[in-house]
């Protein structure tokens, strides 16, 4: 829970952002879950054509809800695509919006008008669970003391998280303010530039290893695993890598079981399918993949639980249950879990291409599924929406006002969200090296140097002229028609450059 300080400077600094609004009803809100899985594909579920994994419980949300072809997260990468999430902002307009280091300070700035500081205002009880990466506290960090500002600061009521991914360290989770299990007789230290005294490394003690590096991975050793960045002390506070699903699942439960006599909103980021890829034993060999398929039969097994706990508590249809992943999929990302040598057949972007880091749609159109019985009528939708536009839409549908300066690109898209409405975005910015603009049925990369293909061996989009494409008749991006429409390029390329220039796309 916020401290009645933090609480008071929240409130002062955003009541008078909603001055008239009115909040429905706790009889009219739904609870709202949104659970948000890590570098899950478009073509890794079996509702999206996947066969060679089994996903039964993404499966059943998909064939009781809405199945969306055309959503997006706002980015290739998890960071900038959270902090769109949570702002309502295109994370290209700010600085320092990157894929962060595991000792970054808080991006999004205590007291902005953020989607769970909305969803407080509104009469929700709000909890994160799992992965945050939107760095915390300010410079200088103490993980001994307080841990702050972070979530509590940006309107969650509760939060249970893992400060960054699971290959950076510090490897522990954060209970509101506090490292989970510390001992203060063993403080943690971490450090991104040199390696700290005494404590275990790749390079100088490979004998602990029990999983090697394929690039980067290869500074701290927590639980036998290369890390991103040094670490020592914690060491009862340090998480296992095979329990993290339960781990966040089991809180993600408890939170609701907790709040479920008022409205609340819970964000369950998991952890996978992001490496490492250390599944529970009890999924090792479900698939025929190696770990990464095993890692989404595990994330079928998170989605599952918190079904069946909405089920039990009889809450499923009070429920808006919303299920996507915060970018495009990625193969080899640095360990060598066979994943490449496994994949067989198995397209993990499925029709689409490219795939994490890439500016062809691989990198930001992902599973996307809302679940609200009695309410939402099962389908498939073709309407474009943006993680981004959550802000909007659920403020419009909580009846609250936003303010003129807050979520400038963020769009009410809950018509389209609710299936009431096929229609969705006229115009959409994915951000990657590259940005892109998709208006209609045609997209638009800008020209961009850098390497052609990335480290893990996927298409960067990145190209010295820019690139045009029909998505109607070409989803895969193979046919680039700039050449044949140089006009259409020029006019999509200005429209780009006049949302990049204005600061903000919505009205």
């Amino acid at each position: 829970m916020l401290s009645p300080t933090s609480r008071r400077q929240f409130l002062g600094s955003t009541l008078p952002l909603i001055a008239g609004a009115r909040a429905l009803s706790a009889a009219q809100r739904p609870n709202i879950v949104y659970m948000y899985a890590d570098d899950l594909g478009y073509g890794d579920v079996g509702c999206y054509g996947a066969t060679r994994v089994k996903t039964p419980n993404l499966d059943r949300l998909a064939a009781s809800g809405l199945r969306f072809t055309n959503a997006h997260s706002s980015s290739a990468t998890c960071t900038p695509s959270r902090y769109s999430l949570m702002t309502g902002e295109y994370a290209f307009r700010q600085r320092g919006t990157g894929v962060l280091p595991g000792d970054a300070r808080l991006i999004v700035e205590p007291g902005r008008y953020t989607l769970p500081a909305m969803l407080h205002q509104a009469g929700y009880q709000t909890g994160c669970v799992g992965k945050w990466h939107l760095g915390l506290g300010a410079s200088g960090l103490d993980w001994n003391g307080d841990v702050k500002p972070g979530p509590l600061e940006i309107g969650f009521d509760y939060s249970f998280i893992f400060p960054a991914t699971g290959d950076r360290v510090p490897c522990v989770f954060v209970e509101n303010h506090r490292v989970v299990g510390l001992d203060p007789k063993d403080p943690i230290r971490v450090d991104y530039e040199k390696p700290i005294p005494g404590a275990p490394t790749y390079a100088a003690n490979p004998e602990l290893l029990r999983m090697r590096s394929s690039h980067g991975h290869d500074n701290a050793i927590v639980n036998g695993i290369g890390r991103i960045g040094y670490m020592s002390g914690g060491k009862s506070a340090r998480w296992v890598d095979e329990d993290m699903a339960d781990t966040l699942t089991n809180k993600s439960v408890a939170f609701i079981e907790r709040t479920r006599t008022r409205p609340f909103f819970l964000y369950f980021a998991t952890h996978d399918i992001h490496v490492p890829r250390v599944p529970h034993p009890r999924f090792v060999g479900k698939t025929d993949m190696g770990a990464r398929g095993d890692a989404i039969v595990e994330l079928d097994w998170c989605v599952g639980k918190m079904l069946d706990t909405l089920d039990r508590l009889k809450l499923t249809r009070d429920t808006l249950f919303i299920f996507s992943s915060d970018n495009g999929p990625v193969v080899d990302d640095g360990y060598r879990d066979q994943a490449p040598e496994r994949l067989g057949d198995h397209k993990p972007a499925g029709p689409l291409r490219g795939g994490k880091y890439s500016a062809y749609d691989g990198g930001t159109r992902v599973p996307f599924l809302v679940r609200w019985p009695g309410t939402v009528k099962p389908g498939v939708s073709n309407a474009m929406v943006s993680q981004v536009d959550l802000l909007a839409s659920l403020a419009a549908f909580t009846h609250q006002t936003l303010p003129a300066t807050a979520a400038p690109d963020s769009f009410n898209m809950m018509p389209a969200l609710l299936g009431k409405s096929k229609q969705g975005r006229q115009h959409l910015v994915e951000h990657a090296t590259a940005l892109s603009l998709i208006a209609g049925d045609w997209k638009v990369i800008q020209p961009h140097g850098g390497p052609k293909r990335n480290v893990p061996g996927i298409e960067t989009g990145n190209d010295p002229e820019p690139q045009l494409f029909h998505l109607a008749d070409d989803i895969g991006e193979h046919n680039n028609v700039a050449a044949q429409y140089p006009d259409k390029v020029k006019d999509l390329l200005a429209q780009l450059e006049q949302i990049q220039k204005s600061g903000r796309s919505r009205p």
